[in-house]
């Protein structure tokens, strides 16, 4: 057993959370978006080698139009979309345009049939990065209701068996920890959330507490995917022409 040496002082700890410790990029994504693009992405790469490989006269070039078409809007639509958070700005990476909002420009974060964030002159940009989702809601609102009948019903059981036990008022009536532990855990947790729904939830939170910082000011800048588009446009002028060369 070691015994601490009095003369060497403890490291001053450094406090976590703080308003002044700013985080790396916070990085938001769709996993199924993602997944759902690897998929596609393979099957147009399977098909579409296949074709080059076998295939005879046209075939071989239509088959390397079509990738060059559909493989820049596969990867836009389902693997570019994130979004990017740290205490100073939002940059929202969407399939064909890059964002970027400082929070002291940004005037709201709205949830509705879509997720969006809106500055100061008004102007919405869509949150591909945290589509909503209606069966995700339903179930955390099923989960929700749930609960609070569960905690409902372990209060009413409580007060029997504090009636019953120590009498009506009367301190001293014993409520078992199965029946409390429901509504514990409700409380514990705090309300079921769909997780694009929590995820809004921390951005409004960090935008409250960051959207007067002099760190957080700045223009909103936008700028296209041009390298999306360009590939996805010349996939589609090669294929116009092969058709058209009939």
């Amino acid at each position: 057993m070691t015994t601490p040496d009095p003369s060497r002082e403890p490291e001053p700890t450094k406090p976590a959370g703080t308003a002044t410790t700013p985080y790396k990029d916070r990085v938001y994504r769709s996993p199924a978006g993602v997944v759902g693009g690897v998929l596609v992405l393979a099957l147009v790469a399977w098909l579409g080698i296949d074709a080059v490989v076998v295939g005879e006269g046209r075939t071989p070039w239509l088959a390397l139009a079509t990738m060059l078409f559909l493989a820049p809007l596969v990867f836009a639509y389902t693997l570019r979309p994130a979004l990017f958070v740290n205490d100073d700005r939002l940059r929202v990476r969407n399939p064909l345009r890059l964002i970027v909002l400082p929070w002291g420009q940004v005037a709201s974060l709205r949830s509705g049939f879509s997720n969006e964030v809106v500055d100061d002159s008004g102007t919405k940009y869509q949150l591909w990065a945290l589509p909503v989702s209606v069966r995700a809601r339903s179930k955390a609102a099923r989960q929700e209701a749930r609960a609070a009948r569960a905690a409902d019903g372990a209060g009413r059981s409580g007060a029997g068996k504090g009636r019953g036990r120590g009498g009506a008022g009367v301190p001293g009536g014993v409520v078992g920890a199965a029946d409390l532990g429901a509504g514990a855990a409700l409380a514990a947790g705090g309300p079921h959330r769909a997780e694009t729904d929590r995820a809004m939830d921390e951005l409004r939170e960090l935008h409250e507490r960051r959207q007067g910082e002099p760190g957080a000011q700045g223009e909103v800048t936008v700028r296209w995917a041009y390298e999306i588009i360009a590939p996805a446009v010349a996939g589609a002028v090669l294929l116009a022409v092969l058709w058209g060369l009939g």
